[in-house]
């Protein structure tokens, strides 16, 4: 199965990106060549592009202040394990402290770093940072892997607060969508939204052997799934064909 995800706001669609982010560079940290660890440098500058907007922070803490508020809630229901409760609070309690901790908005630390700056300033600049242009980045990647990894390690513990309240956040988010079977009549699928009723993501998962790609709208009455399947230029076609998928509304 394939999973697709839309986010229904401003701040969701944000949270993803991070997310996207910080897996790709986990990933890229773990390799050993040095073109890896540039695009694991490049994607750290990435995190601090997007963590940059000024109210993320306040706006993560406060999502898991509601979050420990309403887990409090629960306490002595009769089908709530009551462990189950204390180690999801413990999680919440360690992303809000960390994230708490950290000074400024996420990256403020490597912003003071020179080093770092030189070469963010020409990571964007098509070929920008040959030896010749950066000669002292050029030396840093001739470092064994696991002298970069350290370096790149060390760097990535000031967002470590950031991925680690993401990681809370989404969890609990996508736990809270239960996926129901749906079939798109032609491709095509609409469903009206409950009135009163705010949802944040839309998760779709379709086999992966379709071949069928979801185009997905919505907002705050209704969500649309259409299903596409790309032509030999791969521009994206209406399917028109009986579709079976999951689909499930977070809130």
């Amino acid at each position: 199965m394939v999973l697709y995800e839309y986010p229904f706001n401003e701040g969701i669609r944000t949270m993803l990106r991070l997310e996207h982010l910080f897996d790709r560079l986990g990933q890229l940290v773990a390799r050993d060549a040095p073109v890896d660890h540039h695009f694991a440098l490049a994607t750290i500058f990435e995190i601090m592009d997007v963590a940059s907007r000024a109210d993320l922070k306040s706006d993560l803490l406060k999502e898991l202040e509601r979050h420990r508020g309403q887990l409090h809630g629960y306490r002595g229901h009769p089908s709530i394990s009551e462990a189950a409760l204390d180690a999801m609070i413990a999680r919440i309690d360690h992303a809000f402290n960390g994230l708490n901790q950290l000074p400024g908005k996420a990256g403020q630390v490597l912003a003071s770093n020179d080093w770092l700056m030189s070469i963010r300033s020409r990571i964007n600049i098509p070929g920008g940072t040959c030896e010749f242009d950066l000669p002292a980045y050029y030396a840093w990647q001739q470092h064994t892997p696991d002298q970069r990894r350290s370096d790149l390690q060390g760097w990535m513990v000031t967002l470590t607060p950031l991925a680690e309240a993401l990681q809370v956040l989404l969890g609990l988010l996508r736990d809270s969508g239960v996926p129901q079977r749906q079939v798109a009549p032609g491709g095509q699928y609409q469903q009206s939204l409950a009135a009163g009723k705010v949802y944040q993501l839309l998760r779709v998962r379709i086999a992966a052997d379709s071949g069928l790609v979801p185009e997905i709208t919505g907002h705050r009455l209704m969500v649309s799934v259409r299903f596409m399947r790309p032509d030999a230029e791969g521009r994206l076609r209406n399917a028109g064909v009986d579709t079976a998928f999951d689909l499930a509304l977070c809130a």
